[in-house]
């Protein structure tokens, strides 16, 4: 469909607009956990939230029921955009991708204790090299994918107290203070097509500072909480949520649904903002519908709506800011609901939804070398996500993250190289220097 000229250049949104949509989105999570349950066992599982272990999978409804993860998941986020806005950080698609990512993850793994060493590491780390915190605040956010170690080590039954705490504020700050030059130098490795970096990053250092505890004799037990039988009471509140985006990003831009067709146009590969790109009217619309074609997934296969699987669900919607639409997510999905079928397991299993959804990473090979090639990227990757969780002992909250740049990694250049075997011209680090 054709964009009239005078709808070709959306009328640009404030920050402090866009900030205020993100704040009341996580607000809403609060008002929700505050409706389903009383506000005394609400506040009850807030602080079971606070003291739990949080490798995967905790399962934060399963720790502190719906109102408490709700709550905990909507205050965290509130938190990170009051810090987003004392910093005066601009509102850019990867910024709301990353304070979507805080509020899903702070439905299973995330919390209001244990993300704020490895944030303060991270602006040690801005501080050393002279530059303002606002620069590197996506990274310091995004870099809480292991808080889990911050709460492993505070909480640990080995440890007194007067060793656990100076430890694991040492470990959170030395953590923040790596990720940012760890992640740009292995952005390089899967050259963008993977969307969650900090995945990819998070778990090559999880899997370093996992290896050395080991090596000293502590060893992490496994967690696995996962809750069901919550499908209708979520599925309502997701829809008046994507719904409601829908809405909101029509009633900030008249054109926004015409101005789709450049989002969907658009390969995806990192860094692609769509705030820029088609504003944030149409960012917000196809956030929406992202948003519900996930949760919409996991009801088909019969899947279970919960913390995880929501916070799963939020990952795309955020990301749908910053390089995932239906689109270019769908043949992922596919894909790995093909690799469930092929081993004969349930697609709907915690692991296989957890798969499908947190896949859609890399949903930007499908963006540029079409939906066949998504379709065998999460095939690979329904494999991969089920097998490198063992390396940072469920430390690393983005662990699909870090199983989709290693699938990205290898299976870019496979592509490539058949497409040019084929008499395509694949000029990547061109397009990535014209995509900056």
């Amino acid at each position: 469909m054709a964009i009239p000229t005078d709808e070709r250049a959306p009328r640009p949104v404030p920050d402090g607009v866009v900030l205020s949509v993100v704040a009341a989105y996580a607000a809403a999570f609060v008002l929700f956990g505050l409706a389903v349950e009383p506000p005394g066992k609400v506040l009850g599982g807030l602080w079971a939230i606070l003291t739990t272990r949080d490798a995967l999978l905790t399962d934060y409804f399963g720790v502190g029921g719906i109102g408490g993860g709700c709550v905990s998941a909507g205050l965290l986020t509130l938190a990170a955009a009051f810090v987003y806005r004392r910093a005066g950080a601009p509102m850019t698609g990867a910024a709301v991708a990353c304070l979507f990512l805080v509020l899903g993850f702070g439905l299973f793994g995330k919390n209001l204790l244990n993300v704020w060493p490895i944030v303060a590491g991270v602006a040690l780390y801005a501080r050393f090299r002279g530059e303002p915190f606002r620069v590197h605040i996506n990274t310091a956010f995004f870099g809480a994918a292991l808080a889990p170690i911050v709460s492993e080590i505070l909480f640990s039954t080995t440890l007194a107290p007067l060793a656990s705490v100076p430890l694991a504020l040492a470990t959170g700050l030395a953590i923040g203070f790596i990720l940012p030059p760890a992640a740009a130098h292995l952005f390089r490795t899967h050259m963008g097509f993977s969307l969650y970096n900090m995945g990819f990053a998070a778990g090559i250092v999880g899997t370093l500072v996992v290896a050395m505890y080991k090596a000293f004799g502590y060893v992490p037990n496994p967690v696995f909480i996962w809750t069901t039988g919550a499908n209708l009471l979520l599925s309502a509140f997701l829809a008046v949520v994507f719904a409601s985006m829908a809405a909101v990003g029509y009633g900030l831009d008249r054109g926004a649904f015409r101005r789709l067709a450049v989002i969907f146009a658009a390969p995806g590969r990192a860094p692609t903002d769509f705030v820029a790109l088609a504003g944030f009217g149409a960012t917000l619309t196809n956030m929406g519908l992202a948003g519900a074609l996930g949760a919409a997934y996991v009801l088909a296969t019969g899947g279970d709506l919960n913390g995880p699987s929501i916070g799963a669900i939020l990952t795309i919607v955020g990301f749908a800011a910053f390089g995932k639409h239906p689109r270019t997510i769908a043949p992922v999905m596919l894909g790995v609901f093909l690799g469930a079928l092929s081993r004969a397991a349930s697609p709907g299993d915690p692991s296989l939804t957890l798969a499908a959804l947190f896949g859609t990473t890399l949903a930007p090979i499908a963006g540029r070398f079409g939906a066949g090639w998504g379709v065998v990227a999460g095939f690979a990757h329904a494999s991969a996500a089920l097998t490198v969780g063992p390396l940072h002992a469920g430390l690393n909250l983005y662990n699909n993250g870090f199983a989709a740049g290693i699938v990205a990694a290898v299976l870019v250049p496979v592509i490539v190289a058949i497409r040019a075997g084929l008499g395509y011209r694949d000029d990547l680090d061109a397009e990535a220097a014209a995509a900056k």
